[in-house]
């Protein structure tokens, strides 16, 4: 098939899918294990026979996670691919399917990259929860292109990512792949990472296909259990979980995966509501559904709504999926339910003509094959590097600060780097990264020494401690001994998504790396990995406690991928920092900011309670949720938005121009933001809403606007943000979005909490007398 006919990418997807049969079209909709399809040995590859065998049937037109190296693939950093190697892998699978199926139609490879390619060799970057903390939406369209151009120098054409979910539940396991818990900042973030994934163009050599995943609610789960039903009402779907998929759609994604989850009964796999009419009927989306791993299979052995694999698969289709991951229900028993009519063919049609679509917008007719050299070149590259640090420089968050223990002087005697956290690499990486070099990542020790010059070991001592899961304390004496000798000690604490790469373990005695024949597993956070609670997991707390009797300076450093709700630590050390899992880089990121080299300026984007008993404690929740419980209030430890800085910021002259305004007007509120402090630093200034009085119960605030503005000693800035329906509107009684009269309170300040206030007006025809009785 010659794919540079002329026409549209529509009518060249037309005249290509009436050529095709019935086996080849449900073919194109089936995405297999790319993994699977080869084998390496030595230095050949082999493609599997029972691959080329689909091949040539047209039973398959899509790949998952060919590059993909871990514990699942059972792919590891000894028998994966290079970047050179991957790039050529994927060409010989793609030339397989050009050049021996009957029309020549290319496959399209999905690839895994929310904080980086799951591949080896590819840049880590921190996870979507710690790039959110840095509020820098354009630095993060940055961190996406570099992504994109490292995944399509090596064949992968589509990646799954952003996660646009909202979390609500920071005990489940997958808040680290979310940028947070308020729908507006999510949005921003969700709409950057499509600009930087897709750009002008999708057929660019550094341009992939952004999905938009999990749709919908799936961070609104039960008790935060991963995929666990949804209790939502239509109205909190519409105001909080689907607009972030709505602006990402508006700014031109192509791919949605359908979420595990259900809504209030209805699977979203099941959905047509959902996938029909609300995606591609009122938002116009005019790319493919794909599901999540195994979601079709859940619609009969888990949600139980239908009788078996065949029907499941045909509920799916019926409700709008285009694509399965996995493919297995639709490769299995699609194309028999089509032959005995149990199933329209023309939605099997629509669905083959959204994804040739796609294919021919992505130009995988005209240019199927990569480049190995470039692979070579730009995966992992230096650019990218330092734009893995300076995002991890950007998403510190100082918490605590105290008698000004930070920075710390690089004129120290010693320092003492203690904790679980403190030198493990896959720790700090976080889930969905594949295996890489040990050279390639900075823990934290390794970046403390090097801003030290410390290569023998003899300023920096270190000691481990304790494992981040687990009860054993034989590291305590160690630890206790290191921090004994030393002027001030660093703790580096947390959690971790780390799954069994087989690096063995620590010799909590002697901090050594040690292989056993039982393998140990730190993981208390990542996909299907939910908490009951939100404490540090272990005796990392006993250690932290043991250490502090020593009455030296601390400072306290969570590596993680979830909120820490530790109060004896907030309450007994001068200084804490949180980093979450700040990728490769993430060493370097942690000493340039525990020296002043950097000065820090992330915020959070997720509520850290006191107690996992206060949840949910999301900051934009309803003014009638009450005021305090028995033991405690609802307060939370740290507010949404909180982040401290090594100097200080001051707020005045609020204005709001004009302060009456119709319901489709538009009013500009300013406020003049100084640094009031000695040294340089940046400052994230938040705009909330609250409606005062409204026809249907809303959130006391939500977060309209945000701006990181950067400032010098004794610098003032103006920063203006508009206001206008989309920031003021509500879902009304009648389930549409509607501006209502009345007056609106705006804050603007450095966090959730704090900030300066103002009113505006909106009245039927932005006429100051309509505000007179």
């Amino acid at each position: 098939m010659n794919g540079k006919d002329a026409g549209t990418a529509e009518e060249k997807a037309a005249r290509l899918l009436a050529q095709m049969t019935t086996e080849e079209k449900v073919g194109q909709l089936v995405q297999l294990f790319g993994w699977k399809v080869y084998e390496k040995k030595g230095g050949r590859i082999d493609l599997a026979d029972s691959f080329r065998e689909a091949v040539r049937k047209g039973q398959v037109g899509s790949l998952y996670g060919t590059l993909r190296a871990d514990p699942w693939t059972q792919v590891t950093l000894e028998s994966g691919l290079s970047p050179r190697e991957g790039a050529e892998v994927m060409n010989a699978i793609q030339r397989c399917a050009v050049e021996q199926s009957r029309l020549g139609i290319p496959l399209l490879f999905g690839e895994e990259s929310s904080h980086g390619h799951m591949s080896i060799g590819a840049t880590v970057f921190p996870v979507p929860l710690a790039m959110g903390s840095a509020w820098n939406t354009d630095l993060y369209r940055q961190v996406c292109e570099a992504i994109a151009a490292e995944t399509r120098s090596r064949g992968g054409a589509a990646v799954y990512g952003p996660v646009l979910d909202v979390v609500r539940d920071p005990r489940w396991g997958r808040t680290e792949e979310c940028f947070g818990e308020d729908p507006y900042l999510v949005s921003r973030y969700g709409v950057a990472a499509v600009q930087g994934l897709q750009g002008e163009r999708l057929d660019g050599d550094r341009r992939v296909l952004a999905t938009l995943k999990h749709f919908a609610a799936y961070g609104s789960s039960e008790g935060g259990r991963n995929a666990g039903p949804v209790h939502l009402g239509l109205r909190e779907l519409l105001e909080v979980d689907l607009v972030p998929f709505r602006k990402a759609v508006e700014a031109g994604a192509l791919s949605v995966m359908t979420a595990y989850n259900e809504i209030d009964g209805i699977p979203c796999t099941a959905n047509p509501w959902l996938l029909r009419q609300v995606l591609r009927e009122q938002w116009g989306f005019q790319g493919f559904v794909i599901t999540d791993c195994g979601a079709v299979d859940m619609l009969c052995r888990g949600h139980d709504i239908a009788e078996n694999g065949e029907q499941a698969a045909v509920m799916a289709l019926e409700a709008g999926v285009d694509m399965e991951m996995s493919g297995v229900m639709f490769g299995t028993y699609l194309l028999k339910a089509v032959r005995e009519r149990k199933v329209d063919e023309r939605l099997v049609d629509e669905a083959v003509l959204r994804i040739l679509r796609v294919k021919y917008q992505l130009g995988l007719f005209d240019r199927p094959y990569v480049d190995p050299e470039r692979a070579a070149r730009i995966t992992g590259c230096r650019e990218h590097i330092e734009l893995a640090r300076r995002m991890a420089q950007e998403s510190v968050v100082l918490l605590k600060n105290e008698a000004r223990t930070l920075p710390l002087s690089k004129k120290i005697g010693k320092i003492a780097v203690i904790g679980p956290n403190a030198d493990n690499i896959y720790n700090q990486l976080g889930d969905y990264t594949s295996p890489q070099p040990r050279s390639k990542v900075v823990t934290v020790l390794d970046g403390i020494r090097r801003a030290l010059g410390d290569d023998t070991g003899e300023r920096v001592m270190y000691a481990p401690g304790c494992r981040i899961r687990g009860d054993a304390r034989e590291g305590f004496d160690r630890a206790v001994a290191c921090a004994s000798q030393a002027d001030a000690v660093v703790m580096v604490l947390g959690g971790s998504s780390a799954r069994d790469f087989g690096e063995g373990t620590i010799d909590l005695r002697t901090g050594a790396s040690v292989v056993t024949e039982q393998p140990w597993s730190d993981m208390d956070c990542g996909e299907g990995i939910d908490r009951a609670g939100l404490s540090l997991s272990g005796v990392q707390l006993e250690l932290v406690q043991e250490i502090h009797k020593l009455g030296k300076p601390m400072v306290v450093v969570y590596i993680n991928g979830r909120p820490i709700a530790e109060p004896w630590i907030d309450e007994h050390v001068p200084a804490i920092v949180e980093a979450w899992y700040p990728g490769q880089e993430g060493g370097h990121a942690v000493a340039d900011v525990l020296f002043g080299d950097v000065n820090p300026s992330g915020k959070l984007t997720i509520s850290v309670p006191r107690d996992a008993g206060q949840l949910p404690v999301y900051y934009n929740g309803k003014r009638t949720r009450g005021k305090r419980y028995l033991e405690m209030d609802l307060e939370p430890l740290y507010p949404f938005g909180f982040g401290l800085s090594y100097t200080t910021f001051s707020y005045s002259n609020l204005v709001i121009a004009p302060d009456v305004i119709p319901p489709d007007g538009e009013a500009v509120v300013s406020v003049d933001v100084a640094n009031t402090g000695e040294v340089a630093g940046a400052e994230v200034v938040q705009l909330y809403v609250t409606d005062v009085v409204s026809s249907v119960t809303r959130p006391e605030k939500e977060l309209k606007g945000f701006d990181k503005i950067e400032l010098q000693p004794g610098e003032t800035k103006t920063v203006r943000f508009r206001i206008n329906a989309e920031h003021l509107q509500l879902i009304g009684a009648d389930y549409r979005p509607v501006v209502e009269p009345g007056t609106f309170r705006i804050m603007v300040g450095t966090n959730s909490k704090e900030g300066v206030c103002g009113t505006l007006t909106v009245t039927p025809d932005g006429n100051h007398n309509d505000t007179e009785d």
